[in-house]
């Protein structure tokens, strides 16, 4: 015998012949979201060949929007034709996974609802991820190469150093450094060596033609001398005195 009155379950039948009534409806009046119609036919052109990309792109994202709409309302009407027919069959209201009576006011709520509150299907899914991620793994943005010793490609990480050194709104006080000198000093591992592998290649430089070595006083330079990692009297650093005084 169902936890259901007769007066509880005719204002739920009610409540679901509304909502069928109310999605053929639409889909008669709308004709499908338009999608009956070939999508040159939308646009009244024989060809989108000389439109600007921009507006092809416009068509195109209102194309997938109605897509999506009519993709959404056919589902509904299938779960609420679903509803129906377990109405007709006697076991409406009833979870088909525990078959525990579901709450009055659940199916007022969600009246095309097979599942009580505790057993609902993928509650969550916000939390999915594009199927194309299996595919496209690691998904750009979100990896660190860093630690791995067999990876040496461009990662996210390298992106956002790329992007935040040319500035952001952070003060010295959010730097992963807390001893920066310099707001060129701020962005995620700004010591990183990039594009040389030996700290002394960053400073040493040549002409086109690989002759008259020139060292560049950078501060990458001051930090090899500092640390004894060169010979200073190589290259000396030079004191430039004023003649006038």
């Amino acid at each position: 015998m169902s936890h259901l009155s007769e007066q509880q379950i005719r204002e739920l039948n009610l409540q679901l012949l509304e909502e069928k009534l109310d999605l053929e409806r639409h889909f008669g009046t709308n004709d499908n979201f338009g999608l009956s119609h070939s999508f040159i036919d939308s646009i009244g052109e024989l060809s989108m060949y000389d439109n600007h990309p921009g507006d092809i792109a416009s068509e195109l994202y209102e194309r997938e929007k109605d897509i999506s709409l009519n993709e959404h309302a056919e589902f509904h009407l299938t779960q609420v034709n679903e509803a129906l027919a377990h109405m007709d069959q006697g076991d409406y209201g009833i979870c088909i996974f525990c078959k525990a009576p579901i709450a009055f006011e659940r199916l007022q709520a969600i009246p095309t609802t097979l599942y009580c509150f505790e057993h609902v299907p993928d509650p969550h899914v916000s939390d999915r991820r594009p199927v194309e991620e299996q595919v496209l793994f690691p998904p750009f943005g979100r990896t660190s190469m860093d630690e791995r010793d067999d990876e040496t490609e461009f990662d996210g990480e390298d992106a956002w150093q790329i992007v935040e050194s040319w500035g952001t709104s952070n003060t010295p006080a959010f730097a992963e450094d807390p001893n920066v000198e310099n707001y060129n000093e701020m962005y995620i591992e700004a010591d990183e060596q990039v594009g040389y592998v030996e700290s002394f290649e960053s400073f040493v430089a040549t002409d086109l033609y690989g002759e008259h070595v020139m060292i560049v006083r950078s501060k990458a330079y001051r930090n090899y001398i500092d640390n004894g990692e060169g010979d200073p009297l190589l290259e000396p650093d030079q004191t430039y005195v004023d003649d006038e005084k």
